[in-house]
């Protein structure tokens, strides 16, 4: 199993609607709006670190009203 966490940058006024389409996207785990650089951060799980590539490419990035995603890869020593 792996996870990730992306961060995303909405167009104003966007936010709700793309939170929505989000929570919808299966995989998708959680979707909260945060302060800072980005306006929303989603949890992600796959499979794989493929699965959730493609997932973002395919399905995440395609939702109307995001303008960037960062994607950062959850790993752990433990």
């Amino acid at each position: 199993m792996a996870n990730a966490y992306l961060k995303i940058d909405i167009e104003t006024g966007k936010e709700k609607e793309v939170k929505t389409a989000l929570k919808k996207i299966t995989g998708v785990k959680s979707a909260d709006f945060v302060t800072g650089s980005q306006d929303l951060v989603a949890l992600v799980e796959g499979k794989n670190y493929e699965e959730i590539v493609t997932q973002t490419l395919e399905e995440i990035r395609k939702v109307k009203g995001i303008k960037k995603t960062v994607t950062d890869f959850v790993f752990e020593w433990a």
